[in-house]
């Protein structure tokens, strides 16, 4: 008993001791690691470069790309969008001139929307697709650089009453035939498979020449070759441009890009927006109200006025005829880039003709409501309102 006593009694000393220190012990380590981290250097931005080394070549200064901007002053901003501002600058050593894409700082989307540019314009080498000329990441700048387009977006001139003069049939058959061409490049020969998701006017820029270069790549996705189409939850683009299937129930193909492709086309010829319908009185479209002077007989009185009414009659029927094709509310009845190009370049070939390009409201009751623009929207989505009207019962 006496033994057992005392052997309690080392053990009752043993932790009274032991467990103090080793407490002081944890404390102490605690302490340490709290100091390390808070005097740890933070890592610096531009370690991202790690992520682009395949593109070293393109890599800039910022001090050189805040030289070309003037310090990125608002008198050289082009415009701004979702994701930043576009600047214009030029290069000192050799003065080239360039637009300066600056991702906001403060837009995780807006790194994502880097590095999906990044892995696909580098590799895109097609005369309707925008150049990217470099790429900065310091000091938590995020700059993409392309060629500098003198036309600037194609929405900039379609949309304005005074500068849309500019835009004759000829200049017009050459954006869209342009355009045509680019989706072609990104949907069947480019490696991988790229499917745009927010083909606009936007997004359309314009050469000296009127050349039309497909821009803004950060919605893109890729498709493997074996691949039809992909689901997305999280429906980001421009709302009037989406397809049907995309809006709804997140689903995207190449015929997604065809009917973004297909709005552009009648916004061409008409010189509307497609989102001015939006407030309305009218339950209607842009694509429906081509389909109803189509149908009459009278796409004519749809016209742009400022090409005061001149154009080929022949060639605008095709136009107008390719643009409902595209609009189809059933993907498989809108035709692949390849078949509009043939479609463009062909006077023999017969057009099939379109069915009304509608689909009804009461599919978009649940949708609507999550692009408004005045609740919260997904960042990344663009509202462009547009009216939908049901098929006739």
């Amino acid at each position: 008993m006496a033994l057992a006593g005392r052997s309690r009694h080392r053990t009752g000393l043993v932790l009274a001791i032991t467990l103090p220190t080793a407490a002081a012990l944890l404390l102490l380590i605690s302490m340490c690691v709290c100091f390390w981290r808070r005097s740890k250097p933070a890592v610096p931005y531009s370690t991202n470069q790690d992520e682009i080394q395949s593109i070293d070549s393109l890599l800039l200064d910022l001090s050189t790309l805040r030289a070309a901007t003037n310090n990125f002053a608002e008198s050289n901003k082009l415009g701004e969008g979702g994701f930043g501002a576009v600047y214009k600058g030029v290069l000192s050593e050799g003065g080239q001139e360039i637009a300066v894409k600056r991702l906001s700082q403060s837009s995780t989307q807006g790194i994502e929307e880097l590095k999906t540019e990044l892995a696909l314009v580098a590799k895109l080498q097609h005369k309707n697709l925008v150049r990217l000329v470099g790429v900065c990441l310091e000091e938590k700048e995020k700059l993409l650089v392309y060629e500098y387009m003198p036309n600037r977006s194609l929405d900039t001139i379609l949309f304005d009453s005074d500068k849309s003069r500019d835009l004759d049939w000829g200049k017009r058959l050459k954006i869209v035939s342009g355009v045509a061409r680019g989706l072609q490049y990104l949907h069947e020969d480019s490696q991988p498979r790229i499917i745009h998701r927010d083909l606009k006017a936007s997004n359309v820029l314009l050469d000296s020449d009127w050349n039309p270069k497909i821009s803004d790549f950060g919605l893109a996705k890729l498709f493997g070759w074996d691949q039809s189409q992909a689901f997305t939850s999280h429906i980001a683009g421009t709302y009037g441009y989406m397809s049907p299937e995309y809006a709804m129930r997140g689903q995207y193909s190449v015929k997604s890009d065809a009917y973004s492709f297909g709005v552009l086309v009648l916004e061409i010829i008409t010189g509307r927006k497609n989102s001015s319908f939006a407030n309305s009185e009218q339950s209607i479209d842009l694509s429906s109200l081509v389909w109803e002077h189509w149908t009459r007989g009278t796409v004519e009185e749809l016209l742009d006025p400022s090409l005061g009414g001149r154009s080929p009659g022949g060639h605008l029927l095709k136009l107008v005829n390719i643009g409902l094709l595209c609009v189809q509310h059933n993907p498989e009845d809108r035709p692949t880039m390849s078949m509009v190009n043939v479609m463009l370049s062909s006077n023999t070939v017969s057009l099939q003709a379109p069915s009304r390009p509608t689909f009804c409201i009461d599919e978009m009751e649940g949708f609507s409501g999550m692009y408004s623009t005045e609740g919260s929207k997904p960042e990344g989505v663009s509202v462009n309102e547009v009216s939908l009207t049901c098929p006739d019962s």
